[in-house]
């Protein structure tokens, strides 16, 4: 029998393994080993913090990224730094409650800067034709911001949003308002009595009032059928004759009251009926959400 010959292939088209010339490297092995070796590199950059990714928010205007360096990181998204928060109960029936440090001094003052230039005498909705009206019963003066107008309204809406469990789009835009000395509110429900009203975004289910500066005398929010009165609560000898005559609540910059015209069975709750006692000493300035059942519509 006739023996194999090693130096050929054992069958016909099939190569020998091509081998590389000692101390020669393949090129793809070369690239492959050096891009390793970058990626390693540029991951220990990362870990360290020497390196970092510009990450920019495409919703923000430049000349609110240049603000947003100038503001001071703190326990919130918006502007300034809060003091100590905390949530107090004033009242289960009606149920309201005052977060305390709910806004900073400088988002207070902004609210007031953005306001001021725009402010005309308050109205109220006419519950036939869902129109405004003049009226004694409220005699400050206010306006509106647009819902979601810059970044320190962002921040300050879904701060009501986290804190009520209701979305945002459900809210109308911030009403600011002023009262000087004299200037009051009467009671009054915030929730509607007609359907013409309750057309964008169904009823009014709960209205989160913003103190947005402190009022030397008077100016109070009074829940005047509160089930209980002011005498336990620990600013009483601080409040006016107004403010004695229920449950009432002495304005304070940066605090927020969250009230509910609803009840949690989805009825309306007569016991949230509230005013705004008249300033006796001083400016009240005031901002005010108010949050429907479905998304309000702007």
């Amino acid at each position: 029998m006739a023996s194999l010959s090693l130096s050929r292939p054992l069958m016909r088209g099939i190569r020998p393994p091509r081998v590389f010339p000692r101390g020669r490297s393949s090129p793809y092995a070369v690239a492959l080993t050096a891009l390793l070796m970058v990626s390693v590199l540029l991951l220990m950059l990362l870990a360290l913090g020497i390196f970092s990714l510009p990450i920019r928010n495409p919703v923000d205007s430049p000349a609110s990224h240049r603000r947003d360096r100038s503001v001071a990181d703190t326990t919130t998204d918006g502007l300034g730094e809060r003091g100590p928060q905390w949530t107090e109960v004033i009242s289960w029936e009606p149920r309201a409650f005052i977060y305390h440090n709910f806004l900073s001094k400088e988002e207070c003052e902004y609210l007031i800067e953005l306001a001021t230039p725009h402010m005309v005498k308050s109205t109220v909705v006419d519950s036939t034709t869902g129109k405004s009206k003049d009226s004694r019963v409220r005699t400050s003066s206010g306006m509106f911001l647009l819902r979601g107008r810059d970044r320190i309204i962002r921040a300050i809406e879904k701060r009501i949003a986290d804190y009520t469990f209701i979305p945002a789009e459900h809210g109308e835009g911030l009403q600011v308002l002023h009262y000087e000395v004299g200037q009051k509110y009467e009671p009054h429900f915030d929730y509607f009595l007609d359907e013409f009203n309750t057309k964008n975004g169904g009823q009014r289910m709960a209205t989160l009032l913003m103190y947005l500066s402190d009022v030397e005398e008077g100016g109070e929010t009074i829940f005047p059928d509160a089930k209980g009165n002011s005498s336990s609560l620990p600013w009483y000898d601080e409040l006016s004759e107004c403010g004695k005559r229920g449950v009432a609540v002495k304005p304070k910059m940066g605090d927020a009251l969250l009230f509910w015209s609803m009840k949690p069975d989805a009825s309306l709750d007569p016991l949230s009926l509230h005013g705004g006692c008249p300033v006796i000493k001083g400016n009240k300035w005031s901002s005010t959400k108010w949050m429907h059942v479905h998304e309000y519509k702007v």
